[in-house]
């Protein structure tokens, strides 16, 4: 019989991540929590902890109100969780925007505070300094365009980016301007399917598409969106199952065995032990 101890598993890393481009296609989901994480990393390249899960999550309406410690927070969780897939946690609104320097102390506090192996901030070619900035002192960075929720607010709401052809350029050049200052990957959110093949064509790192197109190099989304836990899921989820009606079930069969004295039942209590002959 074999005494050869099993081999470590090992996690994905941002440089594997980026050598997928126009190979096998990535797969990714979000999750903020121990438990869904470990479920997802049996299947996915790369987990994002996204800052959605203040919407998600807490209740919030944008992603704006998101602060540092509950990213990390819900970071540390999930690298708990996992054993194989590269952690990706967002930098939320205000951690970055204001200079490299601040950027870099919030990225490594994430990193360091997580043991997360890459974070991922919004903008194009506005963040591509920041982007160079981190990845030459040792941050790996995933970038993200087009829709970018962080900017709802100047942008009028979440819409659907590249409707008018005129502004594909810009989109494209954003794309272009991330991979060049060394971002590993880029996600493409909400973009008009034409627009997203031609952003995938533009550069040489992977594009990671949400609402975006199939030809991108991989996909993400909301692990609650496309569980059926969002009523209103947005247009591009693809609901691969229906939690919240087997949860309210669940929680309903629950309150009226309570209500009825059936739960628990001798399987649920304990007893005393059996008084010695």
């Amino acid at each position: 019989m074999s005494t050869e101890a099993p081999k470590p598993v090992r996690r994905m890393t941002a440089p594997q991540i980026a050598a997928r481009k126009g190979g096998d296609p990535i797969v990714s989901l979000t999750s903020y929590h121990a438990h869904t994480a470990a479920i997802v990393d049996k299947y996915a390249d790369f987990i994002l902890v996204g800052d959605s899960l203040g919407m998600v999550m807490h209740g919030m309406e944008t992603t704006v109100g998101v602060p540092m410690e509950l990213m990390i927070m819900h970071g540390r969780a999930v690298v708990r969780g996992t054993q194989r897939a590269l952690i990706v946690v967002d930098m939320p609104f205000g951690s970055y925007e204001e200079s490299p320097n601040m950027a870099f102390r919030n990225a490594a506090t994430i990193m360091k505070e997580t043991q997360c192996g890459a974070v991922k901030l919004e903008g194009g070619t506005r963040m591509a300094e920041t982007i160079h900035f981190l990845t030459q002192r040792g941050i790996p960075v995933m970038a993200h365009i087009g829709l970018t929720p962080q900017s709802s607010h100047t942008l009028g709401g979440f819409k659907t980016q590249g409707r008018d052809e005129d502004s594909w350029p810009l989109h494209i050049e954003d794309a272009q301007a991330v991979a060049e200052a060394g971002a590993f990957a880029v996600v493409v959110e909400g973009v008009v399917e034409p627009l997203a093949d031609k952003i995938t064509a533009a550069v040489d790192i992977p594009t990671i598409g949400i609402g975006a197109s199939a030809n991108c190099d991989g996909q993400i989304l909301v692990l609650e969106d496309m569980l059926g836990l969002n009523a209103r899921p947005p247009k591009f989820v693809k609901v691969y199952g229906n939690l919240a009606a087997e949860i309210e079930n669940s929680v309903k069969a629950y309150a009226a065995e309570v209500r009825d004295r059936s739960f628990p039942t001798d399987d649920q209590v304990y007893k005393t032990k059996a008084p010695s002959a």
